[in-house]
């Protein structure tokens, strides 16, 4: 593993140098990589690894939507997709790609076909870290494996797709094989993760958790509505607010932290905003430090995940998450959204080219 220094840390990272393709295909040379779930992270890993020549096939219910999205995608019936169990019997990696909800429901349907020698694949904590409440407790004699995209499904694919990749965390829980740790890299790799960082379940779910409710998601959706309101309160227009708010950060701010880091994005902006960006950053840090570590707690101590177990595995989940959405869609911050991006000059070219076909 390559040392690198993060921020004056060392820390060791597994690169695509190091372990190639090459060699990851050497790894599972012999493995019938088996998808369960066919939802966000399924498709992305799944063609993935199939585009990299890894021997992958899919498991889901026929009949349902995401049965016809994998035929859609190339999959084909009785030869490379098939019904959750015999998918999950063929297979020897065994990448439970669910959601945590799912993953509940249907482990009483995939424990069976975990026999001595296999691999159980993950690309979240959850299932394994809570166990207690999930039930998810795989038998000794198999090796229990995770790789985490740092990033979508969506996000996976489109990076892959560029010829980029995705940074990814990798973890070993079991290894009744001796050979969990190189079957955990070579799916990392064959997923097209730029680099692989090592952790271990409880961190990876720990701060997983903490970073979609916090500054990856629900906190930055939540600053996003307060700057809106406060500056219609004041008057403003909801495009200016929009664009003051979301659009400029977005479209091209972030790009810069992106490219070169926060202090770069700085130095390339006025002096007024580096100067009230630095004073006011002070106050935003002391205002939300104590909401990430009573947010931390509520994660550590269990809480976030009985929260959405409990929630989650209600009948009428989907049709009140569905109507959480629409809210939020139909909330005069995020119409505007959709108006100012209806706007943007790339999308009317690519409107325009569309239509002179």
């Amino acid at each position: 593993m390559a040392k690198i220094n993060f921020g004056g840390v060392m820390e060791e990272v597994v690169t695509r140098e190091e372990f190639p393709m090459s060699k990851a295909k050497e790894t599972l040379n012999e493995e019938t990589i088996a998808i369960i779930g066919y939802g966000v992270q399924g498709p992305a890993q799944a063609l993935n690894l199939r585009d990299n020549g890894f021997n992958v096939i899919v498991g889901q219910r026929k009949g349902t939507k995401t049965w016809d999205k994998a035929v859609e995608h190339g999959w084909v019936p009785g030869k490379t997709l098939f019904e959750v169990e015999e998918a999950a019997a063929r297979g020897t990696m065994i990448q439970f790609l669910l959601s945590d909800a799912g993953q509940i429901a249907l482990w009483p349907t995939i424990k069976p076909h975990m026999t001595k020698g296999k691999a159980l694949y993950f690309s979240h904590g959850f299932g394994i870290t809570f166990k207690e409440q999930t039930g998810i407790i795989p038998p000794a004699d198999i090796d229990v494996i995770l790789a985490a995209p740092k990033g979508s499904g969506t996000s996976v694919r489109r990076l892959f797709l560029q010829g980029k990749g995705i940074n990814s965390s990798f973890a070993v829980y079991q290894d009744a094989t001796g050979k969990a740790r190189s079957r955990a890299i070579a799916t990392g790799i064959g997923i097209g993760s730029g680099y692989l960082f090592e952790t271990d379940f409880k961190r990876e779910v720990f701060s997983d958790l903490t970073g979609e409710r916090g500054t990856l998601m629900g906190a930055i959706a939540g600053i996003f509505e307060a700057q809106y309101e406060v500056l219609r309160a004041k008057g403003h227009t909801p495009s200016e607010a929009f664009n003051e708010t979301v659009e400029e950060l977005t479209q091209s701010l972030m790009p810069l932290v992106a490219e070169n880091g926060m202090d770069w994005m700085y130095a390339n902006c006025s002096t007024t905003a580096q100067r009230g960006a630095l004073d006011w950053k002070k106050r935003f840090k002391a205002a939300t430090l104590p909401v990430f570590y009573e947010l931390y707690e509520s994660v550590a101590t269990g809480a976030e995940a009985k929260r959405t177990i409990d929630t989650c595995s209600k009948p009428d989940y989907r049709e009140k998450l569905a109507e959480e959405l629409r809210e939020l869609r139909d909330s005069e911050l995020w119409q505007a959204g959709a108006a100012v991006r209806s706007l943007r000059p790339e999308k009317n070219v690519v409107e325009a080219s569309m239509i002179n076909r």
